[in-house]
């Protein structure tokens, strides 16, 4: 593609760049069938990983297989219908989860692990046990401590709150799929809140997002999620009062 001139179109190099839709051409007044085509099918995926069950199975035995126990949960949404229509639900235990996980509590921890399908499993089951084998070494490196890792289904974010404070952490980290776009249907997202509780506000929370293939990577995800973790613990705060300086050293002489 060119200009009237000859010269190449700049707007090629930008889309060799990103995934964004940009300088998708143009047939009359009209997309061409090829970028209409795209567009339903990345559509159709986003739609696939909102309703897609998570393999709570496999990821339990990945997980076992790096030497940690797991526990498993759902949230009051008693089906993905009705977590999708109530997102409120999602942010609850359910009354047996909960009595479970109040029987399972042990000995107060660090961080409380939650690893959730929110509303892409396909991001889970893809990222989630990478991210956590990534993350573990640097967290035993720290002598910092982790309760048995949480498998949460129906679960929206703040139901790592409730988690974290029936399991007596210090802080709750959870692992859960993002909300699909149309360039990304499996972004991992991972939420750290320090002193977890119910009531808690997205303000008290730390994120680091967009965990994934084509986004950021494992191991970097997990240097920045072991570096928030240990401030929050030295600090006693999450959220808007603990800024991510963890690049900081890369633009230190």
């Amino acid at each position: 593609m060119s200009d009237s001139l000859g010269a190449p179109d700049p707007w090629l190099r930008l889309a060799a760049l990103t995934p964004a839709r940009i300088a998708l051409g143009r047939v009359g007044p009209a997309l061409p069938t090829r970028q209409v085509l795209e567009l339903a099918l990345a559509h159709a995926r986003a739609r696939d990983a909102v309703h897609a069950v998570l393999d709570r199975r496999h990821i339990a035995a990945a997980l076992r297989d790096l030497g940690l126990g797991v526990l498993e949960v759902a949230s009051a949404a008693s089906s993905r219908e009705v977590y999708l229509r109530r997102p409120d639900l999602g942010r609850r235990l359910a009354s047996d989860s909960r009595t479970a996980l109040a029987t399972h509590a042990g000995e107060a921890a660090d961080v409380a692990l939650v690893v959730a399908d929110g509303l892409s499993a396909a991001a889970v089951e893809a990222h989630a046990v990478p991210t956590v084998a990534a993350l573990r070494p640097q967290l035993d490196r720290g002598g910092v401590t982790l309760a048995p890792v949480v498998i949460a289904t129906q679960a929206r974010v703040a139901l790592g709150d409730e988690i974290g404070e029936l399991l007596h952490a210090r802080v709750s980290l959870m692992l859960i799929g993002e909300r699909p776009g149309l360039s990304a249907p499996d972004s991992l997202g991972a939420y750290l809140t320090y002193a977890p509780r119910p009531g808690r506000t997205d303000a008290e929370r730390n994120c680091v997002s967009n965990i994934r293939a084509g986004g950021l990577g494992y191991e970097e995800a997990a240097r920045k999620l072991a570096w928030l973790l240990r401030e929050a613990l030295r600090g006693g705060f999450s959220g808007v009062a603990l800024k991510d300086d963890s690049g900081r050293r890369l633009l230190e002489p």
